[in-house]
């Protein structure tokens, strides 16, 4: 454990100082401070401004020194050249942990940059402070109001995202807070000249609120510790890792990014699997597999049962799912003759089961009423074409209930988005294409397998 603590205060500080915090709505320190202001942060927070007596109602503070009360969070916005005097002021403050959001530093190629990272690693290390940066777009807590970052995301949840790109980490905070998930903890590396991927996977580990961990990461400092921790994480909650410098081009735009060194792809890929990582191969799937191993159970097999209103999107579900080396379930004459039974005779009993046009929710309920009696089916993937209310009503009724279920809604317009949000927002992973969702199953039976063989290996 490499000073948990002090990691843990950049989400779960008590108190936070804004060094940089301007009275400029056009200023990122003006943004930081109003963003953890408008989070409901319950804390002290203070604001550092030498030439500002007061900036949104809070008593400003010449200096770190000048804060009356002990700070846990120093969060750092002020010109390259000030950022080691900063820190120095820091150190001899007490102050736990910081985050740089400041830019200038070793990602600028230049030597000054460079020069002035060392300086400010120099003067952690020297009091034992422990900072996420620089070049950084902060960290976020909605648990704890704490959203020292940008945009303003205040919808708690149970998906963590530590990111090397901070554009990458907020569209995955947008994505969650626009479908009524949220997010349990963001964090931005930067250059992480000092807190790493490996420092924050480890404590997100530990998190009760984080159910499933997000990572996008272009280079890692220390592949034995990461793996390690990797490995230790992944018995508890899932890991999905977006690898980027996978080709030579990608390699070089990762060293201009922060001046880091990205790594053969191959070795990388085959650490992950080996270590229970689920690799993926875009933004989109980052979120969606992250989001879906958050809630989804273990599948008992891989066999797929398709429920679809939409012929085309069962056609090409049925691709996908054996395309990505899954199983197409098929149901026992016993099930085929009840749901003929019970359903229009125009409706087509097999594998997908096509409800066809006219299908509504009630039509639905039936089907997996007797699909999930099938022994032969572990994984039902429910797809709802066209406007179709109540589809939400319908899934909370049979998630849960033995099969691992994954909605898929497209083609309804605002009744599509209305129940999409009502399925995310009770915990049910829904997902706007086949494709997508057949992903996110490849990547759950993928992580349940890995669990079976660790648990008979070890």
């Amino acid at each position: 454990m490499r000073d948990l603590d002090k990691v843990k205060a950049l989400f779960e500080a008590e108190s936070v100082a804004v060094v940089g915090a301007s009275r400029n709505p056009d200023k990122t320190g003006h943004a930081i401070l109003k963003n953890i202001l408008e989070s409901g942060f319950r804390g002290r927070l203070y604001p550092v401004n030498p030439k500002a007596g007061e900036i949104l109602g809070l008593k400003a503070y010449a200096s770190l020194k000048d804060i009356p009360e002990p700070v846990d969070l120093a969060v750092i916005v002020v010109p390259a050249r000030f950022v080691p005097s900063v820190i120095e002021e820091a150190g001899e403050k007490g102050v736990k942990a910081a985050v740089i959001i400041s830019g200038g530093f070793r990602e600028t190629g230049k030597e000054e940059g460079k020069r002035l990272e060392s300086e400010l690693v120099e003067k952690a290390k020297k009091y034992g402070l422990r900072f996420l940066g620089p070049n950084c777009q902060g960290v976020n807590n909605p648990h704890k109001g704490l959203c020292a970052s940008w945009p303003k995301i205040t919808r708690k949840g149970p998906l963590a995202i530590i990111s090397q790109s901070g554009t990458i980490a907020a569209a995955f905070e947008i994505w969650a807070e626009e479908e009524g998930i949220g997010i349990s903890k963001m964090a931005a590396l930067g250059n992480k000249a000092d807190i790493d991927e490996t420092d924050l996977l480890q404590y997100f580990g530990e998190d009760p609120n984080t159910k499933a961990v997000g990572m996008y990461i272009e280079a890692v400092r220390d592949g034995k510790r990461f793996i390690n921790v990797v490995s230790e994480v992944t018995t508890k909650k899932p890991v999905v890792i977006l690898k980027s410098g996978r080709t030579v081009s990608g390699a070089k735009a990762v060293a201009s990014h922060t001046g880091s060194l990205a790594g053969s792809y191959a070795l990388y890929l085959a650490a992950f699997r080996k270590a229970g990582a689920i690799p993926v191969d875009g933004i989109e799937e980052l979120y969606d597999v992250t989001k879906g191993l958050a809630f989804l159970p273990k599948p008992k097999g891989p066999r797929v049962q398709i429920v679809t209103s939409s012929g085309g999107s069962g056609i090409i579900s049925t691709d996908n799912v054996e395309e990505l080396g899954l199983k197409m379930a098929s149901l026992s004459e016993d099930i085929k003759y009840s749901l003929k039974d019970e359903l229009p005779d125009y409706c087509i009993i097999k594998n997908p089961l096509d409800l066809t046009g006219d299908a509504d929710a009630e039509r639905y309920d039936i089907a997996l009423k007797h699909v999930f009696r099938d022994d032969s089916v572990d994984i039902v993937i429910v797809i709802f074409g066209d406007p179709i209310p109540g589809a939400s009503e319908v899934m909370r009724k049979w998630f849960g209930k033995g099969k691992v279920l994954v909605p898929v809604y497209l083609g309804g317009g605002d009744v599509e988005k209305v129940e999409r949000r009502k399925m995310n927002e009770a915990g049910i992973p829904a997902y706007p294409t086949p494709e997508r969702a057949v992903k996110v199953v490849r990547a759950l039976w993928d992580y349940t397998t890995y669990l079976k063989v660790k648990e008979i290996t070890s």
